[in-house]
């Protein structure tokens, strides 16, 4: 599922991870932001993983694209590709490749 979707229940949760993220910070100021991130991102790979395991049947079609742990991490790093590609945050003005006028 991605975001183009529009489902209420995707776009909820996504909603909360930002915020959970924000209350992190509020409430360690003195925290590292990146490390916060990092480590709700690991979170997130763990419990993606975890929920994509594919079922016992070898032959069932509804797994197949999840059934090697290459193949889930493939499809792991697709949607997270696209979830960064779509975020507003993706581009910043502080890129190395920005142009100037």
């Amino acid at each position: 599922m991605n975001s183009a979707d529009s489902d209420p229940l995707f776009d909820d949760v996504a909603d909360r991870v930002v915020a959970l993220g924000n209350e992190f910070l509020d409430a360690n100021p003195e925290a590292d932001a990146w490390e916060i991130a990092s480590g709700m991102l690991s979170g997130i790979v763990h419990f993606w993983l975890y929920t994509h395991q594919p079922c016992a049947d070898p032959s069932c079609r509804s797994c197949a694209e999840m059934a090697t742990a290459e193949m889930r991490l493939q499809q792991l790093l697709d949607e997270a590709r696209e979830s960064a590609e779509e975020s507003s945050y993706f581009h910043s003005p502080f890129d190395r490749n920005v142009g100037n006028a």
